[in-house]
């Protein structure tokens, strides 16, 4: 099993006759640009596509990806709207709340649902995105999840049995110490801990406490150290104290940058 890493919550699992991209978002108003994460090269043999909500840091791109690639997308059930005898989930590119975007080969799951598709096993997790604060310059503004609010809509994890192996991706998510006990020693744990100066995920501390809770296999840490908003860092966070801590506790860790790979064995 391949696994690659984009920055933020982008990867690619790569199994067998499956290549699984999560989170095919943009790069997130770095320099007044959304370019793609996950290289246009690699949409064209993806397989299937995980989203876990639809902020655009983690959307973007989802559905010129299915189009690329006739993947499958899986998704929570609350990125769905049926309009018009129409099943339309979220405009990744558009303003607020607008279900507007038709994709051919869709999959919906809820929190605590499994469902099967092509071999693999997909269970949905509770996660709660924190609120989210803009800064620029001297002026701020919180966006807090609710109702009425696009940022976290449709946030979900993915616990994912693939080939034997299970993976857990969290997207991004405040600690769920509670509804995340059923979740116990996965092969790989990709988590978010940059949530210290802005509380929208677990900053190091909390996911280090999530890792001592579930006992994965592998960890890996993402959605820190982010470039947004006019700066390379906008979720910073301390990956090599992470790292150490997690390493305590009988877990592996690795950190990889924006397009690093690593190939995982249970060994």
């Amino acid at each position: 099993m391949k696994i690659k890493f984009y920055g933020y919550n982008a990867f690619l699992v790569e199994s067998g006759d499956k290549k699984i991209a999560i989170d095919p978002g943009a790069l997130f108003f770095y320099w007044l640009r959304f370019t793609t994460l996950i290289p246009k090269s690699e949409w064209g043999n993806i397989t299937h596509i995980f989203i876990t909500h639809g902020d655009p840091d983690h959307y973007w791109h989802a559905d010129r990806v299915a189009q690329a690639s006739n993947a499958s997308v899986i998704c929570n059930k609350t990125m769905v709207r049926d309009i018009n005898g129409k099943t339309l989930m979220l405009g990744p590119r558009d303003k607020g709340l607008a279900f507007t975007t038709e994709f051919t080969n869709l999959h919906t799951l809820s929190v605590d649902e499994t469902i099967e598709i092509d071999g693999m096993s997909i269970s949905g997790i509770k996660t709660t995105h924190g609120e989210l604060v803009l800064k620029l310059g001297p002026f701020s503004k919180t966006l807090k999840p609710s109702p009425d609010e696009r940022v976290g809509w449709g946030a979900i994890g993915f616990e994912i049995n693939l080939d034997g192996k299970t993976i857990v991706n969290l997207g991004d998510t405040l600690l769920q110490e509670k509804e995340w006990r059923t979740i116990i020693e996965p092969d790989v744990l990709m988590i978010p801990i940059g949530g210290k100066a802005i509380h929208n995920t677990m900053n190091v501390e909390e996911a280090v406490q999530a890792v001592k809770n579930m006992r994965p296999k592998l960890v890996i840490p993402c959605h820190y150290n982010c470039p947004a908003f006019f700066t390379k860092t906008y979720n910073p966070a301390d990956d090599e104290l992470f790292k150490r801590e997690v390493e305590k506790t009988g877990s592996k860790c690795a950190i990889l940058g924006a397009g690093d790979s690593i190939n995982f064995t249970d060994e």
